[in-house]
């Protein structure tokens, strides 16, 4: 019985359910906390848990699966469910809790990710359990690479660094909203010199009889 629980502690969906769970409890204790230092504790923690976890899921159990799965659209729906989380993360990373959209975008984040936990565990990993997967191996290498990156840390996403080549702003969604003002660029060119114009001498202009 002992090495049955082991097992199924290193089996690879097991380990990435784990990983929800933890999530959604911070999602829950940032919405019942109304301290803000506590609040960015929590943030700070959701956020290292989630790069984790995308990275171990991109790199080691969705190209398992999408290799024995035969659904494009489910897998192709996964990773823009991790590109959008992604830029809100970026974007949290740029914030330090003090603006105004910080718990909004963090709130945001949270719905996005409790909604991609509904359809991987309501729709993915039932589909992988069908197909002839070992889920030990894969379960052990995705406990290595979280080691390994709680170790030496995750590296940055490409999303992440779209955004540091952005200005800081509170909110991207609320920039977009302000009217452009347009300026005109003071030109450097030198005005051409104008040639005076010499008048016209009477004898110059023969009449035609």
């Amino acid at each position: 019985m002992f090495e049955s629980f082991t097992a199924s502690k290193q089996d690879a969906i097991v380990i990435l359910k784990s990983d929800h769970e933890k999530v959604k409890g911070l999602f829950e204790q940032f919405e019942n906390s109304d301290n803000k230092r506590e609040k960015r504790k929590i943030v700070a923690e959701a956020i290292m848990e989630l790069k984790i976890h995308a990275e171990i899921e991109e790199k080691i159990f969705y190209p398992t699966v999408r290799s024995k799965v035969e659904d494009d659209d489910l897998m192709n729906e996964a990773d823009e469910e991790h590109h959008v989380a992604k830029l809100l993360i970026a974007e949290l990373d740029q914030m330090d809790g003090s603006e105004d959209h910080w718990e909004a975008k963090f709130t945001v984040l949270a719905e996005n990710i409790r909604h991609h936990i509904k359809e991987e565990e309501g729709e993915m990993f039932p589909k992988a359990r069908k197909e002839d997967i070992d889920f030990k191996a894969i379960g052990q290498k995705l406990l290595a690479a979280k080691q390994s990156l709680k170790k030496n840390g995750v590296p940055e996403s490409a999303e992440g660094k779209l955004m540091a080549r952005n200005a800081k702003a509170d909110s991207p969604a609320k920039n977009a909203k302000i009217k452009p003002t347009l300026k005109l660029a003071k030109s450097t060119a030198k005005p051409a010199l104008r040639q005076p114009q010499r008048p016209l001498r009477r004898n110059s202009v023969r009449h035609i009889k």
